[in-house]
C-alpha cells in the first residue's frame, strides 16, 4: 500500500474520534511539556548563574579553608560550611599573595557580627555585616555615592538594606550599627551596592539587606598567631584578582604558597587551604545544575511512560474495533505489512502529535517559571530535539504489540463478525 494511502486512512481514523485521539495524546503533552520545563528551566538558571559568576570575574581565585571540599564531601554534615568560615588568613598572608606576580589587588572578606541597625528613630534587626576591603566593590557594583574608605567610619548599603526603613537610605545618611557585643557605632552611608550585578561581593553575600564596612575600623575577629603567639587579625575568605592574562600563573603561585601560609599552620591537621579559580567554579557549578536537570528530567520522562501506556490501549482498542475493515482490507489485496503499517502511522502520529503540542506548552510555562525566577530564558535545543525523537518514538513503540496483533487477524474469521 503507498505509504501516502496509509496517511490519509490513519489521519482519517484518528479525526473519527476526535475527542478520544485528543485524551490520548494530552499523556504525550503531558510528558513532553514537562521535559521541556525542566530542562529549559534548568537550562536558564545554568546560564544566568555561570553568566554572573564568569563574566564578572574571570581572573579571580578564591581561597578558603579546604573544609569546602574534603568537609563537603567527605566529612560530616555541616563540617564544610563550619570550617568555610573559620578564620584563617592572617594579613601576612594578604601581605604575601598580593607579592606575588600578575596579582592586582587581594581582597580579604569576614563577617561582623551584629545585632541591629538603627537610622531615624527605627531599628531593624541585623545579624550581620561584611568586613572588607575598598578593593571588593567593582566598577559595576556602586550604583549610588562611592565605596567606603579603610580607616574611616562609613558604610555601603545594598538596595534592600536601603529600603528596610521606614524612610528610605540615602548617601550622607548617618547610621547607627549595634555589635553582638552591645557596642554602638555611627557610620555614614556613603554608597549603594547593587549586589545582583556580580562581583565578588554580589557571589558570597545573601540577598537580603547587607552592609559592607571596611576592615578598619570595624572587623576586629582575631586569632593567637603561628610563631609568638600574639593575636592577629584573621579572615575566613581571602580572594586574589590576578592580570587576566595571568590568571592560571597566578593560581600556581597562590597554591605554592597556601601550603606554608599561615592560613595552613592555623588549621586543624588533616586540613588544608582550597585554592579555586572561577573557571573552576564555573565548572563545578555547571556539573551541579546539569545533574540536577537532568535527574528532574528523568522524572519527568517517567509521565511519558503515561503517554505511551495510552498509546497502546486506545491502539488495542481500535484494532479490536475494527477487526472487520482489516478482514476486508486482506480479501481485497492488502498485505499483514500494510496492516502494521496502517496501525504503526496511527500512532506515531499519536505521539508527534503529542510531542508538537507539549513543546510549545513547555516553553510557555518554563518562560513564566524563568521570569518568576527573575533569570534570562535559555532555550534548550538539545532537549526539545529529544522530545520530538521521544514523542515518536513513544508512539511507534507504543503502536508496536497493537500492529502486530492487527496483522495477524485473519481475514476469514475477521469477515465472519458483525
Amino acid at each position: 500500500m503507498d505509504f501516502r494511502e496509509t496517511l490519509r486512512i490513519a489521519v482519517r481514523s484518528i479525526r473519527a474520534h476526535n475527542l478520544r485521539s485528543a485524551l490520548t495524546m494530552l499523556g504525550v503533552v503531558v510528558g513532553i511539556g514537562s521535559v521541556i520545563v525542566f530542562a529549559t528551566f534548568g537550562a536558564s538558571v545554568q546560564a544566568a548563574v555561570v553568566s554572573q559568576i564568569g563574566q564578572t570575574s574571570a581572573n579571580s581565585i578564591f581561597l578558603t579553608p579546604a573544609s569546602i571540599e574534603g568537609g563537603g564531601q567527605n566529612g560530616p554534615p555541616g563540617a564544610g560550611i563550619a570550617d568555610a568560615t573559620r578564620p584563617v588568613f592572617t594579613e601576612r598572608d594578604v601581605t604575601e599573595l598580593g607579592d606575588i606576580d600578575g596579582v592586582n589587588t587581594v581582597v580579604p572578606q569576614g563577617t561582623i557580627r551584629l545585632s541591629g541597625v538603627s537610622y531615624a528613630g527605627d531599628t531593624v534587626a541585623q545579624r550581620q555585616a561584611i568586613g572588607t576591603t575598598p578593593a571588593a566593590f567593582g566598577n559595576d557594583d556602586i550604583v549610588d555615592g562611592r565605596a567606603f574608605e579603610s580607616g574611616a567610619r562609613e558604610v555601603v548599603v545594598n538596595e534592600a538594606a536601603r529600603t528596610a526603613f521606614e524612610q528610605n537610605l540615602s548617601v550622607g545618611d548617618t547610621i547607627t550599627l549595634t555589635f553582638a557585643d552591645g557596642d554602638r557605632q555611627n557610620a555614614t552611608v556613603v554608597g549603594v551596592a547593587d549586589g545582583t550585578r556580580g562581583g565578588l561581593l554580589s557571589q558570597f553575600g545573601p540577598s537580603g539587606p547587607q552592609l559592607y564596612l571596611p576592615s578598619d575600623p570595624f572587623y576586629q575577629t582575631s586569632v593567637e598567631g603561628t610563631t609568638d603567639g600574639v593575636r592577629v587579625i584573621a579572615y575566613p575568605q581571602v580572594t586574589v584578582i590576578a592580570e587576566p592574562s595571568q590568571t592560571g600563573t597566578v593560581a600556581d603561585a597562590v597554591r605554592a604558597y597556601a601550603s606554608e601560609s599561615d592560613a595552613a599552620a592555623l588549621l586543624p591537621a588533616g586540613q588544608t587551604i582550597g585554592v579555586q579559580t572561577t573557571g573552576e567554579i564555573v565548572g563545578q557549578i555547571q556539573d551541579i545544575l546539569g545533574q540536577l536537570t537532568r535527574f528532574v528530567t528523568g522524572i519527568a520522562v517517567l509521565s511519558l511512560v503515561v503517554g505511551a501506556i495510552g498509546i497502546a490501549n486506545i491502539t488495542l482498542v481500535s484494532v479490536t474495533e475494527r477487526t472487520r475493515e482489516i478482514g476486508i482490507m486482506k480479501a481485497v489485496g492488502a498485505q499483514n505489512r500494510d496492516v502494521m503499517q496502517l496501525f504503526l502511522t496511527e500512532s506515531a502520529l499519536l505521539g508527534t502529535g503529542g510531542a508538537m503540542l507539549g513543546i510549545p506548552i513547555g516553553l510557555v510555562v518554563a518562560w513564566g517559571a524563568t521570569r518568576f525566577a527573575e533569570v534570562g530564558f535559555t532555550l534548550a535545543l538539545d532537549w526539545m530535539v529529544f522530545a520530538v525523537v521521544v514523542g515518536v518514538a513513544v508512539g511507534v513503540g507504543a503502536g508496536l504489540y497493537p500492529a502486530w496483533r492487527a496483522a495477524r487477524v485473519d481475514p476469514i474469521e475477521a469477515l465472519r463478525q458483525e
